[in-house]
């Protein structure tokens, strides 16, 4: 069986790249995969382990949220947010979803379970205390699972959203339609991908949202329940085989500390070194000067060369600019450079 997606000009003038990887969807997609011990082969079993043994009974409520054994089935109302900063952004914007969209989730949930605990139900509709529970086990959650391997996880996504960029600029939309994962079969203008039906759909200038995800094992294509208008979304897989899963879930062997730079002064010399480093809690081109010690005009021509290479970001705040690591950036700083 098969679903046909069928293109017209304008979806592929509006095909588009998630920018960085949301970490409240992560760990939710993550949630099934932690249940299911046979999904993903071996990529994800010392993962599963550890974060089991890390968990604490606050976790509980999301295992029943998102229960192993369901396909594709998870909450959506958890998985929409999308270039938050931090798990912190990504509760705060989910619990101020208007009404509507969390009426249009409990509909898809009611669709897919054959069971919905009553609890689940009061959550859509704005029960204060299952709300409470919820957030509070993604936060204990998050650290045990999710976060030890964030930074790798990050880099991953962003090295996986510059190889989508290069592919379009290069080949173009088709080719990246092409490449995007070995499931998915493009013939111009119609993508191909595995179903449990036969089904034409029409994309009818909606346009399609790339998203790449860590912890899929194969691609889910979702319409928007509340809004028949918005674009198709394609999660697809960032790691496809054992090794790049593990590169991403080996826990960190270093203690992360700035200072201990001698991995990153041998790749880019000792004061773009620094300069990263100093980075690593914001600052204006003055204090990233100061911290690494070197002049104004030192730090800004260092800077100019690590946005480039997509270690930093730099925002103009009034009269000065702001400058931050990328999660790539961060990455290579606490885990260095192999």
């Amino acid at each position: 069986m098969t679903l046909r997606l069928h293109f017209e000009a304008e979806d592929l003038a509006r095909v588009r790249v998630t920018p960085v990887p949301d970490p409240l969807a992560e760990a939710t997609f993550s949630l099934p995969l932690l249940q299911s011990p046979g999904l993903g082969a071996t990529a994800f079993d010392g993962w599963r382990e550890r974060s089991l043994r890390r968990l604490t009974p606050a976790v509980r409520p999301l295992l029943e949220l998102a229960p192993a054994g369901l396909d594709e089935y998870v909450p959506e109302a958890f998985i929409r947010v999308r270039g938050s900063a931090s798990l912190d952004d990504s509760l705060r914007a989910t619990w101020s979803m208007p009404r509507r969209i969390w009426t249009a989730d409990l509909s898809v949930t009611e669709e897919w379970r054959p069971v919905v605990p009553r609890w689940v139900g009061d959550l859509h509709t704005g029960d204060r205390e299952a709300a409470r529970l919820v957030d509070r086990g993604f936060r204990a959650y998050y650290d045990a699972a999710i976060a030890p391997y964030w930074p790798q996880l990050a880099a991953a996504a962003h090295a996986d959203r510059t190889h989508r960029a290069r592919v379009l600029a290069d080949h173009g939309v088709e080719r990246l339609l092409a490449d995007l994962h070995p499931t998915l079969r493009w013939e111009s203008p119609v993508l191909h991908a595995p179903c449990t039906l036969d089904i034409d759909l029409r994309l009818g200038g909606r346009g399609v949202l790339l998203t790449p995800t860590f912890f899929l094992t194969a691609p889910v294509l979702r319409l928007d329940s509340a809004d028949p208008d918005a674009p198709l979304e394609i999660r697809y897989p960032i790691a496809r085989e054992t090794a790049a899963h593990l590169s991403v879930l080996t826990p960190p062997t270093g203690n992360g500390r700035p200072g201990e730079l001698a991995h990153l002064e041998a790749l880019m010399g000792r004061t773009r070194a620094r300069v990263l480093a100093a980075a690593a809690t914001g600052g204006s081109t003055a204090e990233l000067a100061r911290s690494a010690g070197v002049s104004p005009a030192s730090a800004s021509e260092h800077a100019t060369v690590l946005r480039t290479a997509g270690l930093i970001t730099t925002r103009r705040t009034g009269p000065s600019v702001r400058h931050a690591l990328t999660p790539l950036g961060r990455a290579l700083l606490e885990n260095g450079p192999g």
